[in-house]
């Protein structure tokens, strides 16, 4: 059922893509950066909007052009009509892919904090991409970690029966098997991660035209 439904919707046979002249190259160019995507995934409460604020922040005061996607903000916009099905979990990362490629096409460093619990779900991000242009980062916390941390008061619901199908409580957490970067927040803290990610990117040439 979740491999049917990350399948990417396709578009009718009448319409066509449109071509324009100023494309990814130049939006590129004229921020002097390399747009990709840095897609944070782990349990609720690991640390990923802590990390991905602080990392926006890093990289506004070295001038790069970015935007943030997390979780939480996009639920209450873009995916405000669905709910926590598996099918409409599905649907929410199926959009938000779609919007990682269009912030990359305009040329745009994307941090986007989801749990993002499937290997599919994250594999349909990357496949919206070219290669290079997607890095998946795990950050690690423990659940026993995790469910002390618990700022939202989610883990204590979840136990309660309150919230059901809530990742690592009745629901899975598939951990990536070969993350560009793994951060466990037991041994880094937040400025550590921050500076991991910022080489990482470094060295993969993204933060220069």
């Amino acid at each position: 059922m979740l491999a049917r439904s990350m399948e990417t919707h396709r578009a009718p046979a009448e319409l066509h893509w449109q071509t324009f002249a100023v494309n990814q190259a130049a939006r590129s160019l004229s921020k002097g950066q390399k747009p990709c995507v840095v897609w944070l995934t782990g349990l609720s409460g690991a640390g990923k909007s802590t990390i991905a604020n602080a990392l926006e922040q890093r990289l506004h005061g070295m001038g790069r052009h970015t935007t943030l996607l997390d979780g939480d903000n996009v639920r209450h916009r873009l995916s405000g009509d669905l709910g926590f099905s598996a099918i409409d979990r599905a649907e929410h990362m199926r959009r938000v892919a779609s919007v990682c490629e269009l912030m990359v096409d305009a040329g745009l460093i994307v941090i986007a904090a989801f749990i993002s619990p499937f290997q599919a779900e994250r594999q349909l991000a990357r496949a919206h991409l070219q290669p290079g242009e997607f890095f998946e980062i795990h950050v690690h916390t423990p659940l026993t970690v995790a469910e002390q941390r618990d700022p939202k008061g989610l883990y204590r619901k979840a136990r309660r029966g309150e919230i059901k199908h809530f990742t690592g409580i009745d629901a899975p957490y598939e951990a990536p098997q070969a993350p560009a970067l793994r951060i466990d927040t037991l041994c880094d803290d937040v400025p550590t991660a921050v500076q991991r990610l910022v080489d990482l990117l470094a060295r993969h040439g993204r933060l220069t035209a």
